[in-house]
């Protein structure tokens, strides 16, 4: 994508990728995993990454996210992704395959707004 924006085309002439490419896959798998699921679009738009189980995003949460969802949309011959464009439509929480593969969801809750729990009753 990266090569895209910088050189006006997806495929240089002499090669098949570019390392910005790679470059980009990384930002996408570590920026969310050590920054609470925001990547800077994210951020500008206000909305994050989490987990569908309350814990930290992590690495292995974004390599499912990413690698092997897309993975999954390349076998499919892209008929995953138009799967997923669907699902974010239709269903109400607004989750694609990739969020179900990697058990995330995408939410404008800040990960800084604690719920405390229920009171504990005492013992006597």
């Amino acid at each position: 994508m990266l090569t895209t924006v910088i050189y006006g085309q997806f495929f240089l002439d002499d090669q098949l990728y570019n390392p910005l490419d790679f470059l980009s896959w990384l930002y996408f798998i570590i920026v969310p995993a050590v920054w609470m699921g925001y990547t800077l679009g994210k951020k500008a738009m206000d909305i994050r990454i989490a987990r569908v189980d309350g814990e930290k995003v992590t690495i292995k949460t974004m390599l499912l996210r990413q690698v092997l969802a897309n993975f999954i949309y390349l076998l499919t011959l892209g008929i995953g992704i138009i799967v997923s464009a669907f699902m974010v439509g239709i269903r109400e929480d607004k989750r694609a395959m990739h969020d179900f593969i990697a058990g995330t969801y995408v939410t404008y809750e800040s990960p800084y707004e604690y719920q405390s729990p229920e009171p504990k009753e005492e013992l006597v």
